[in-house]
């Protein structure tokens, strides 16, 4: 096919994409949101309640981060670092991952991330909102994705939820590498190509 007949055949399919995001908005809509308990984690400055990471805000985007072994969830960090001050003017932003908060501070610092972090190893939070097995797995069974939160009237409610993946919507450079006829669908992230140039 041409150049012009794939990209005609490409925008219809995007259209498509486009609209089912719609639908998925609309059904999001409707979810009754779910009350969680106000959990205890660690912050940088000591231990925070779950309540206290809204900040100002009604809401709160909490990240599921699998911590500094991962490089896939360091990209999508790296990522939202990118637009940080958009996400913040909307909602609380915060991320949250096992790692103890030394480690925490080193990784920020080494990657220039600008977000709140705490640490919820010691918490129950993440098993009881379906982002860690006990049983184990890869990571120490915990998992990566997004819990949005909405504060009210005392209470905490879930309104939603997202696991991250390879190829979703909320890490832009798969996307980007996949307009290459070559795309690599097996592509990894790197903790540092500035090093791996080097050797």
């Amino acid at each position: 096919m041409t150049y012009a007949d794939v990209m005609t055949t490409l925008e219809a399919k995007r259209e498509r994409i486009i609209a089912l995001h719609g639908e998925l908005s609309a059904l999001q809509a409707t979810v009754e949101p779910q009350v969680v308990e106000n959990y205890l984690l660690q912050g940088w400055d000591g231990p925070v309640r779950l309540s206290e990471l809204f900040g100002d805000k009604d809401d709160l985007i909490l990240i599921h981060n699998m911590g500094a072994g991962c490089s896939s969830c360091s990209m999508w960090a790296d990522g939202f670092n990118g637009v940080y001050d958009h996400l913040a003017s909307r909602a609380a932003f915060v991320v949250a991952s096992p790692d103890p908060i030394d480690a925490q501070r080193k990784l920020a610092a080494r990657r220039g991330w600008r977000f709140p972090m705490v640490c919820y190893a010691e918490s129950p939070l993440a098993q009881d909102l379906g982002y860690r097995d006990l049983a184990g797995g890869n990571h120490g069974g915990w998992d990566a994705g997004v819990s949005v939160f909405h504060r009210n009237e005392g209470r905490i409610l879930r309104v939603s939820d997202a696991q991250f993946a390879e190829f979703d919507d909320f890490c832009v450079v798969y996307h980007l590498f996949d307009l290459f006829p070559d795309a690599d669908r097996n592509w990894q992230p790197s903790f540092s190509y500035v090093q791996e140039a080097a050797q």
